[in-house]
């Protein structure tokens, strides 16, 4: 799919650009169009498939500040190729990149089988090219990362955006490795972990996610699809505002402030300022009409923070929807000053459990119920449009009867609100717990049993053919059956509830329950295959299953959660003459910072 698609195509024949550098975006397995597997439902609650084919918005910001220093950077989502064209050849895509160096991002756990695979093809058809690793699972792996073969280069932290350029400019002038900071990698044989020295006290000098980038990429590079974000994004953009890196709360489960105090060295979130994120959403009204979603919890920053972001939006006069995060009850004055600034917006809400014990031990939402539901009521009361609401399966302290129960809780704030706008979710926390978090570091104190430690670990439970058999953990009360269990029952009793309430159409209420049904059998099965079989025999027995389910060949997903109900409605894009006009600005652009920079030609 190329510029055709917006209807732009021949605008850039001029500018199409080999790339220095290329970014491939592996998917979470990489030969997962070939494997006998049901991944199941990790992934109906957020935009991607199984298949994780969103790549980290912080990519942009990397290929922009090489952009911005000269170089060519081009990002390819390799994921989302495999995933919408069956015919893609993913290694034909790797032998035939011109680029002199190549990047893998390693940023989410669930791609740790997936990026080793990508890194293992670069180095096939480019043996002499270097290849670096980035992101938060890369940072905490990284000494694990740089044993293999196909790896080079690991950079540390959770802003690397100067770290890379550091490294490429080494690269390419012969310069010292030493000199990288937050790099590692091998020298005559023994690991180098160069010091966490670059972090950021603020966000101001990258956008992140970098929209200039991507529209101009389109245009430089000439392709629309290597570059989407994810599955569906063109037919209902959706684009995302990121105010912070870090976070101030520690929630047990979670790699956040905790993990990244330890093992980014970031003690304080770092934030951008609420100027420049409204040159962010100028940048984005320019080219989309769809919803944008801001990352983070506004408050983190402090009110005056989240104040003088609102009061700056509010003279903008934007009609696109906002979503919003929160991580903490909020107040009526709250929500009216967001009511006040857009025209439209919804909330998302995620106590994870209707039990405040629960909630306490994960360090989340240490409230009562009543402070949340006079949330939900504040927000609802002010111009709030929607409200997805998120509970969650295998919690610290959590047993089977408070995981399948957050359902009669949802039934009774549907009926004590009684407001259509809420709308309730229920998913296992799954596959991977993360490391870094205080469940994973101290797991024995927080009733956790972890069954991976290393990247290799992950790797293989990856290759497992079910999603109870990938879990990388049980708890005191939870085993990876009750998770499982607990998963399917509380799904089919949330949705017969939404269903009931009007919030769920016949049709799709109908095909989510037998897509339960069939997800819950294929998985029993699959167990069963492994305690009867011998292992011998046993990939031909599996074969042989999934054969017999050839219908069910999706993965498993939307059987927790419909296809369409986590998407906001969107208007799209701008007209395709808008879009040309920017691409055109930032190409021209581009060729003056390259002549400034003494870079008009590839060297």
């Amino acid at each position: 799919m190329g510029l055709k698609t917006l209807g732009l195509d021949g605008v850039t024949d001029m500018f199409v650009s080999e790339p220095d550098v290329t970014f491939f975006h592996p998917p979470s397995i990489y030969d997962f169009r070939e494997r006998p597997e049901v991944i199941g439902p990790i992934s109906d609650v957020i935009p991607s498939s199984p298949v994780f084919e969103m790549y980290p918005i912080g990519l942009t910001s990397i290929a922009d500040t090489l952009e911005r220093n000269g170089y060519n950077a081009q990002i390819v989502n390799l994921a989302h190729e495999m995933l919408v064209d069956s015919e893609f050849d993913v290694e034909r895509e790797i032998a035939e990149s011109d680029a002199w160096m190549f990047g893998v991002d390693l940023h989410w756990l669930p791609h740790a089988h997936g990026a080793i695979e990508i890194a293992r093809l670069i180095k096939k058809h480019h043996p002499e090219a270097p290849v670096v690793f980035g992101g938060l699972s890369s940072t905490y792996f990284h000494e694990d990362l740089i044993e293999y073969p196909s790896v080079d280069y690991v950079v540390r932290g959770d802003s690397t955006e100067e770290p890379v350029a550091k490294l490429v400019e080494t690269i390419k002038t012969g310069g010292d490795l030493s000199e990288v900071p937050n790099l590692t990698y091998q020298a005559e044989g023994e690991t180098v972990v160069n010091e966490l020295t670059y972090m950021p006290e603020a966000l101001d000098d990258s956008s992140i996610p970098s929209y200039t980038y991507a529209v101009k990429s389109v245009f430089k590079y000439g392709s629309v699809r290597k570059v989407i974000p994810h599955r569906g994004w063109l037919d209902k953009p959706i684009t995302m505002l990121l105010t912070s890196r870090g976070c101030r709360h520690a929630c047990s489960f979670c790699g956040g402030a905790n993990s990244y105090g330890d093992v980014h060295g970031r003690q304080e979130p770092a934030f951008r300022s609420p100027e420049k994120l409204i040159e962010d959403i100028r940048t984005i009204r320019s080219f989309s009409e769809g919803p944008i979603f801001v990352v983070h919890d506004l408050r983190m920053g402090g009110w005056d923070y989240a104040q003088e972001f609102f009061d700056r939006l509010a003279s903008e006069d934007i009609p696109n929807e906002f979503i919003f995060e929160l991580f903490g009850p909020a107040d009526e004055e709250y929500f009216q000053m967001i009511d006040e600034a857009v025209e439209s917006y919804s909330l998302e809400l995620s106590p994870e459990s209707h039990v405040p014990e629960v909630r306490k031990e994960m360090g989340k939402f240490a409230v009562s119920n009543e402070a949340i539901e006079n949330t939900m009521q504040a927000a609802l009361d002010n111009g709030c449009q929607n409200i997805d609401l998120f509970y969650m399966i295998g919690l610290p302290d959590q047993t089977y009867e408070d995981a399948v129960g957050c359902v009669e809780y949802a039934e009774h704030i549907l009926e004590d609100i009684d407001d259509e706008r809420i709308i309730p979710f229920v998913a296992p926390y799954a596959p991977f717990l993360d490391p870094g978090s205080p469940a994973f570091e101290q797991r024995g104190e927080y009733g956790f049993e972890v069954h991976a430690d290393s990247l290799e670990d992950y790797r293989q439970l990856l290759l497992e053919p079910s999603w109870k058999r990938m879990l990388s953990y049980e708890t005191e009360h939870l085993s990876r059956d009750d998770i499982a269990d607990a998963t399917y029952e509380a799904a089919r009793k949330m949705n017969r509830l939404k269903y009931e309430h009007g919030l769920l159409e016949q049709d799709t209420y109908e095909t989510m329950m037998e897509r339960l049904e069939t997800s819950e059998e294929l998985v029993n099965r699959v167990d069963e295959v492994y305690e009867n079989t011998p292992e011998a025999e046993r990939d031909e027995k599996l074969k042989a299953l999934f054969d017999e389910y050839s219908a069910f060949d999706d993965f498993g997903e939307n059987s927790i959660a419909g296809a369409d109900e986590l998407w906001w409605p969107s208007n799209g894009f701008r007209n395709g003459l808008a879009l040309a006009g920017l691409g055109a600005k930032l190409l021209v652009q581009d060729l003056k910072q390259r002549v400034g920079n003494g870079r008009t030609t590839r060297k």
